[in-house]
Parts: C-alpha cells; structure tokens; sequence
C-alpha cells in the first residue's frame, strides 16, 4: 500500500480538498484509494503521536498510536486499498502556535518525524502546500482575530516579516525529519481551486480522477466587513473602512514579503538542493472546467479556479522593499 501523508500547510484550501475528498470517498474506493482526513485522524487513529495530557506516559501514548496505526493500515489493505492519502494540517504544526512563536512552524521538523516514526517505514510520499507568505500570515491574522485575538501591533507585524523560516526551512526541516520519503511541493496559487488535480498528483498522475464537488470552497477567509462587524460585536474597533479584504501589512512589508516567497519558489524551481519536488503548474498543461457545485454567496460557495490563473502568490508586482534572507 502506498500511504502519502498530506500536512498541509494551513490556509493552503485544505479544508476544501478534505470535503471533495469526503463527497467523493465511494467513488474512489473503487478506484482503490482511501482517506484518513481530520474527523479520523483528530483524537482517533493518530492521536498521541504527538503527545497530550493524560494519565499516560508520552511512550505509551506513542506506542498505542503506533500500534492503532498499523491495525487500521492492515484494515485498509484487506479493503483492497492501495493507495492511502492520510490528510491533516495539524501534523504541521499550527496557526496559533505559529502566531506566538512568531515563527512559521517551528516545530515542523520534529512533530513530522514523530509520524514517520508511528507509520513505521510505510510512508511513500510526504505532499506539502505552500502559499505566499503575504497572504498566508494574512489568512491566519484573519482568523485569529475572528476567534478572538486583538489586532495585531504594528512591532508583531515587523516581526513576522523579519522571522528567518520561509518554506524553504519548513521543507529542510521536514527533509531531515523523514529522510528517504519524497516531498511533494504544491503552491497553492497553483493547485487550491483545483481538487482533483491535486489529488491526482498526489496520487502520481492518476488518471479518471471524480470531478463532483470539484468548485467548493469551504473556511474562506472574513473579509473587512466581516472582521468590523466581529470587532463590534467585542466593542472594539481599529480595522479600516471600505470593501475588500483586510491587508494588515503595508506596502513595504507585502513587497519583502512578496520578495521571499519568490526566494522560495526560485529554490524550489531550481531543485530544491534535491531535498523536494516542485508540482508541475497545472494550467500551463491546461485544465478542463469542472462542473461548479454548491450554491453561490454561502457556504460552502462555487469557486472558479481561473480567478489564480497567473498570482503565483504575489499581492503586489512591483519590486520595491526587496529584501535578502540571510541563512
């Protein structure tokens, strides 16, 4: 059985990826293909690989998850599964972790060990999603504030645009963690209106893929409206007027920002020093429209992949603000 470890990253479309994943599971049962997603992995099959509260030791609650992994994977073999696509974001780490630290998943390294430990050599692939820094730090920004979180001061948004890990040390780290299983690089400008190619790649090109529930669009990111009428709701204020989303950084800040993923993508295209293998860019070898599903104007909403035809993740085009990454 080949098992492929999807880790996200966050707020890289994987909440919509897991619900096409879900809405087509029988269709492709037939095609000999399981998944494991967060309403599995969460406090089921995987919990205490990563170690919690309770009355057990850390070694024990690793041993039982070890143990529970494997019992499910000879399940999913006698099922006539032969490949397996274990999706969970949380294996990376997390945004609210990320937030405190200041970091982007520091801990990336040794938690993914961890798994390739508790999945005891049967790892054939690990696939990673990543997304420009910009708007990544920015959709997590949204979403703390709507759970809760104050705006953040202007020294927090300094330090996030001057922490040293980009995807390159992410990917490094998870390298080192899991040596020997390949890394699949999948930028999200590329692949999140895309499901099923996505799931095709992971799968190694397979072909005849589900196209249903291909164009849901699911855990979008407030807008400014939304984050006003959230801080009101609190009796606080401080978000800019207007439509449109909410761009915490200014222009100096997005465009160094802008300027590393581009480091990041330059890496990767370049062969990632062998660590990691970047997805090919499905649009250049064209795309046939899929079939928009669920209704318009809620959730979950249609999406139309054409709309990140040519971002690659860049909310400016200027080259203003450059700045180099030391290593």
């Amino acid at each position: 059985m080949d098992v492929i470890l999807h880790i996200g990253a966050h707020r890289t479309a994987t909440t919509s990826f897991q619900g096409y994943l879900r809405a087509n599971a029988p269709a492709l049962a037939g095609l000999g293909v399981g998944f494991w997603g967060p309403r599995r992995t969460r406090g089921g099959v995987l919990a205490g690989v990563i170690p919690g509260p309770g009355p057990l030791s850390p070694a024990r609650q690793f041993d039982r998850a070890r143990g529970r992994i494997a019992l499910n994977l000879a399940k999913a073999g006698d099922r006539r599964v032969r490949q397996l696509l274990v999706s969970d974001e949380n294996i990376l780490g997390s945004p609210r972790g990320n937030l405190r630290r200041e970091r982007l998943y520091p801990d990336a390294g040794p938690r993914v060990a961890a798994f390739a430990r508790a999945f005891e050599g049967q790892l054939g692939r690990i696939v990673i999603s990543v997304r420009g820094q910009e708007s990544y730090w920015t959709s997590v920004l949204c979403f703390a504030l709507a759970r809760g979180h104050a705006l953040p001061h202007p020294a927090t948004l300094d330090r996030l645009v001057t922490q040293p890990r980009g995807w390159r040390e992410v990917i490094e780290d998870l390298a080192e963690a899991a040596p020997g299983v390949e890394i699949l690089v999948m930028p999200h400008e590329r692949y999140a209106g895309l499901p099923e190619r996505r799931l095709a790649r992971m799968l190694g090109d397979a072909p005849d893929l589900p196209q249903a529930h291909a164009r849901h669009w699911l855990n979008r990111s407030p807008d400014l409206a939304a984050l006003r009428n959230l801080l009101a709701e609190r009796g606080e204020g401080g978000l800019p007027a207007g439509p449109g989303p909410w761009r915490p950084f200014d222009h100096a800040q997005r465009a160094a920002l802008n300027e590393l993923y581009q480091d990041d993508m330059f890496w990767l295209s370049a062969g990632a020093s062998g660590l990691a293998r970047l997805a090919p860019d499905p649009w250049e070898e064209g795309v046939e429209e899929a079939s928009p599903t669920g209704p318009n104007g809620g959730q979950p909403a249609a999406i139309d992949p054409r709309a990140r035809l040519r971002r690659r993740g860049q909310g400016d085009d200027d080259e203003e603000g450059r700045m180099v990454r030391t290593r």
